[in-house]
């Protein structure tokens, strides 16, 4: 496997496919430039998703994420670009990418973009007394 940044998101076969579970992937390393001024943005991304048939590969996200180091991207834009990219390379059940973006000029901003297969339907959680 390459150690250079990739667009290319690889993939492995889901062992348990019959069950619904949570994969949460947090990284607080994301970073990008700002489209108007150049200027680096940093993120934490969180992604969690409910596998089906395939889940990614975590050294080929971490080259994935590197990948947008040196791209412009408004953090609305590059926050649902991932989602799609990962949608794209799993067709998962169920996927939230949020994006915490660090401060700048006093301004946070988090966005959180999501994805439910058609027909799917979330498992009502279990109340515990």
């Amino acid at each position: 496997m390459s150690t250079s940044p990739s667009k290319k998101l690889d993939t492995f076969d889901n062992a348990i496919p019959e069950r619904d579970y949570t994969i949460h992937i947090e990284t607080p390393e994301f970073t990008c430039l700002c489209p108007m001024t150049g200027q680096p943005d940093f993120a934490t991304i969180k992604v969690d998703y409910v596998p089906d048939q395939k889940c990614v590969e975590l050294k080929s996200f971490k080259l994935y994420l590197w990948s947008y180091r040196d791209e412009g991207a408004f953090h609305e834009k590059v926050t649902n670009q991932i989602l799609d990219d990962l949608v794209a390379a799993t067709d998962p059940r169920f996927m939230r990418v949020t994006g915490v973006f660090n401060v700048r000029g006093g301004v946070f901003t988090n966005v959180v973009a999501e994805h439910h297969k058609q027909g799917w339907i979330a498992p009502t959680p279990v109340q515990l007394p």
